[in-house]
């Protein structure tokens, strides 16, 4: 018998395929990607910060999604570790730039489509790179380069950067300034609260059909001190203690349920 079947579910619990509009609406995630979205409208910069783990993807999702895709085209980019010249043949095939020869033209094909995009069609540019705490310094320099527009006196493109908090202690480097001084936002997440824990263990479960809560306090308990509030630690966890409950004939999971689940996995 399978874990759907076991439970009652409708679908497999704690998987990384969740519809954004699925989502638990935490304040926490839901002010940040508020605050992102009134920044790329205003045509400005930002930056996220926050610990592996702790809702960071999810909240760039949810700024894309609220985005009118008639108005805003949104790249998404977790290619960090790429060369300047590489990084810059990404952003190319995203956003439909021809190809160039050499890597100077190149970026002078990414910013001409930027102000196309921009002044032609009506249609705001908007890059959103993912663990920008990996990004080499050329990656940095390429920023500053496809930002600038007449002598750096107009907004064109809106960049998103978004990693773990070193990349917050990076910034302040000081060949980065400029890279800084062209941040307009800096937000940052936590990893979630006991009680955040709760709900969003509670929630996972509704989404799939869960008429009970196959979890007593205890091994609540033990998913969020296991997890500290890390998201992706809950969720392995979760599944986890509930197959090995399944497979143990329970229905609830227990605390001895989440131990195991605990020396199955690397967290």
């Amino acid at each position: 018998m399978t874990i759907e079947e076991h439970f009652g579910f409708t679908a497999t619990p704690f998987t990384r395929e969740l519809p954004i509009d699925k989502r638990l609406g935490l304040a926490m995630l839901d002010e940040q990607a508020e605050t992102l979205e009134d920044i790329i409208k205003r045509r400005m910069s930002a930056l996220l910060i926050a610990p592996a783990g702790s809702g960071k993807t999810v909240v760039l999702r949810s700024v894309a999604h609220r985005l009118p895709q008639a108005r805003f085209c949104v790249s998404y980019f977790k290619l960090s570790r790429l060369s300047g010249r590489d990084l810059c043949r990404e952003i190319a095939h995203a956003i439909g730039a021809r190809s160039a020869g050499t890597y100077p033209a190149l970026v002078r094909v990414v910013q001409e489509r930027f102000q196309q995009s921009f002044s032609t069609d009506g249609v705001r540019p908007v890059l959103i790179f993912d663990d920008a705490h990996a990004l080499r310094p050329e990656g940095f320099e390429l920023i500053k380069i496809l930002t600038n527009y007449e002598m750096d006196s107009r907004l064109v493109v809106s960049i998103v950067l978004a990693g773990h908090p070193s990349l917050k202690d990076k910034l302040y480097r000081t060949e980065l300034e400029d890279i800084r001084q062209r941040i307009s936002h800096c937000g940052e997440l936590r990893l979630l609260s006991r009680d955040e824990c709760v709900s969003y263990i509670k929630h996972r479960l509704h989404i799939v059909g869960a008429t009970t809560v196959p979890f007593d306090s205890e091994s609540m308990e033990a998913i969020y001190e296991m997890s500290r509030g890390n998201m992706r630690a809950i969720d392995c966890l979760a599944f986890l203690a509930l197959k090995n409950a399944a497979l143990a004939g329970a229905k609830t999971a227990s605390a001895q349920h989440v131990h195991q689940a605990r020396s199955q996995v690397w967290l």
